[in-house]
């Protein structure tokens, strides 16, 4: 036993040195951000192989953390560095606060709740709050996965913004095939910006789906299972409940229900959910709606937020 645990904590203190160069090269553009260096640069300052260092700078500059000026062929911070600033900084601001919204949702409803946001590329799980005494199920989000931020997956995370942000995220390429019905997805965006929430439809492979695509970039998979699961995905709107479809005293499969939360200038900057997961009454998501809306606006209150003027 104690041999187990020897190694357990040896486990823990290990060192990486292809992360540690990745960190370096970070540390040391960050440490001086209004600066661009060459590659030959950077290799010999920061003691690493010229073919080292360019493989890593690719894959930055692939993701958007670095930029690389082709004439110069010199390298800088890139924009996928700002966003995950302000996500950190914003997680740092409203994590505690939302957090405290999330938990008494989760013991009213006995719910699993999150908070999550776009970073870059990516939909980001910040926080997940679960009822006393229940633990997390083995498809629920957990705090730091990350989906592609691109359709089908991230219909939320623009639909109480404005017309702009959600033509933006319709132009960028689909991490799996999909369908787009315009008129449906018009009366999903003013049905969800006239009520303040979103219900999502609760499917066999909805759930799955999403578990699957947690930490993978759809495109990075094989074209066979990207048709394939494009097939079972619906076209973009279709896995929204409308206000207008459901009564109060029927019962629907929910998978769960979302609401905004907005930033000092109007924008949406967090999506607030309540995990369902069953069928519950018209009612009841009615309910349940409200709820979160009132725990979505609370949260924009307190960090100084507003919500969007419409025109």
């Amino acid at each position: 036993m104690t041999s187990g645990i020897a190694e357990s904590g040896e486990s823990r203190g290990r060192r990486s040195p292809p992360t540690e160069r990745v960190v370096q090269i970070l540390d040391f553009l960050v440490a001086r951000e209004e600066q661009r260096f060459g590659l030959s640069e950077l290799a010999r300052a920061l003691s690493i192989s010229k073919p080292t260092c360019l493989g890593i700078l690719s894959e930055l500059v692939s993701g958007g953390y670095l930029t690389r000026d082709p004439l110069s062929k010199t390298y800088g911070l890139g924009p996928a560095l700002i966003a995950a600033g302000r996500a950190a900084q914003r997680g740092f601001a409203v994590g505690p606060i939302a957090r405290v919204q999330l938990e008494n949702l989760a013991d009213e409803f006995g719910a699993v709740c999150t908070a999550s946001a776009v970073v870059g590329d990516q939909v980001m799980i910040l926080e997940t709050v679960t009822p006393s005494g229940m633990t997390l199920g083995r498809t629920a989000a957990r705090a730091g996965q990350a989906y592609p931020f691109a359709p089908p997956v991230g219909l939320m995370y623009v639909i109480w913004g404005g017309d702009d942000d959600l033509e933006a995220w319709l132009h960028r390429e689909p991490a799996l095939p999909v369908v787009l019905d315009r008129d449906l997805l018009q009366r999903v965006v003013d049905d969800c910006r006239h009520v303040g929430y979103l219900v999502e439809r609760l499917t066999p492979v909805g759930r799955k789906l999403f578990s699957l695509m947690a930490g993978v970039a759809g495109r990075d998979l094989p074209a066979e299972l990207r048709e394939l699961i494009g097939e079972m995905v619906s076209s973009l709107g279709e896995r929204v409940y409308l206000g207008g479809e459901t009564e109060s005293d029927v019962d629907y499969p929910v998978s769960l229900i979302a609401a905004p939360v907005y930033d000092a200038d109007g924008h949406q900057s967090l999506v607030l959910t309540l995990d369902v997961g069953g069928s519950i009454n018209g009612a009841e998501i009615a309910k349940r709606g409200a709820a979160l809306v009132g725990a979505a606006d609370a949260v924009t209150a307190e960090v100084g937020g507003r919500r969007p003027v419409r025109h």
